[in-house]
């Protein structure tokens, strides 16, 4: 009876830790998605430009988005949530890992920066103010969705977050398409690493001269962040498909997660936001870059998915340890 009630108290604690970086990154979205609603609407916005229509419809998805972000706090918090279809919590869960992660690391620095930017440019008093809520909601999401969806996952699919790299192989396992895919898509993740990291460290190859002054530190640090996931990726989706440079399946499943989101989503909102011209690439390689991206980030997750695919099916027939 003793041991029942540790093993029993042993299951209680992560799922009390669940609930709470669930719970928890549910209420610190609220903020973020209450200041959408009310741009969406033309109400408070901080500059007059954010009053057009394609501002407005961009503040209308981001409400979306971060509605979605609610919902799935809640959804790692509570039983229900494990009955909701795969594709329904990990489509959402990648876009949205994809952009707050690498955000949250460059917070620090970003966050004083845009509030400088945009109040140098006329931003009304109010966003400064605004600006903070922002912050603490993507900073507040950016932690605890992440830790509650890890527990989430630990739960639901114990092969993608633990175990050792290296596993049996199936027959009609897709190794072999894995590792020429592979190979590929991280032979572009690395090209587009060297194009960002170029630039990123004072390059003007394919930047136009007469928009040298227009690199500023948020430019700068975005490159720099692309180059710095995109090599990630490589490096994450290599170690999987070769099953060597790490004994754990964990960090290289998660930087190739990370990366596939992040070049996906970030490369997205830059091609369709509006003030996309106002960047200093020249027009063709900035979208050569931005097409590529996007391409890698799917193509990515696609390898993540075969890989997870065939590992869940290995350690399904892996017999079990009777002690």
């Amino acid at each position: 009876m003793r041991y029942d009630l540790k093993v029993t108290a042993g299951r209680q604690a992560p799922l009390r830790m669940r609930r709470f970086c669930g719970y928890s990154a549910a209420i610190a979205v609220i903020p973020y998605f209450l200041i959408k609603i009310a741009w969406t609407f033309g109400l408070y916005i901080p500059t007059e430009q954010m009053g057009d229509a394609s501002w407005r419809t961009i503040n209308a998805v981001t409400a979306v988005l971060a509605a979605v972000g609610i919902l799935l706090g809640l959804a790692f918090s509570r039983p229900w949530g494990e009955q909701l279809p795969a594709w329904l919590v990990a489509l959402p869960v990648w876009v949205g890992t994809g952009l707050l992660v690498p955000m949250l690391l460059l917070a620090p620095v970003l966050g004083p920066a845009a509030l400088a930017r945009d109040m140098e440019a006329g931003a009304a008093d109010i966003w400064s103010y605004e600006q903070i809520f922002v912050m603490f909601s993507l900073g507040g999401i950016g932690v605890f969705l992440p830790l509650a969806f890890a527990g989430y996952a630990k739960a639901r699919w114990p092969e993608a977050l633990s175990g050792p790299t290296d596993c049996a192989e199936l027959p009609g396992n897709t190794r072999d398409l894995q590792i020429t895919l592979a190979r590929l898509i991280a032979a572009g993740c690395i090209m587009l690493a060297v194009t960002k990291i170029y630039w990123a460290a004072g390059g003007t190859l394919g930047i136009d001269p007469t928009r040298l002054d227009d690199r500023d530190v948020w430019w700068y640090l975005l490159t720099l962040s692309t180059g710095a996931w995109a090599l990630a990726g490589a490096w994450g989706l290599l170690v999987l498909i070769r099953r060597r440079g790490s004994r754990s399946f964990l960090p290289p499943m998660a930087a190739a997660w990370i990366s596939s989101g992040m070049l996906f989503s970030y490369n997205l909102f830059s091609a369709i936001r509006t003030d996309s011209e106002s960047s200093p690439e020249y027009r063709l390689p900035r979208i050569l870059a931005t097409e590529t991206g996007i391409v890698l980030g799917i193509m990515l997750l696609m390898i993540i998915l075969l890989v997870l695919h065939d590992r869940r099916q290995a350690l399904r027939c892996k017999p079990m340890d009777p002690f």
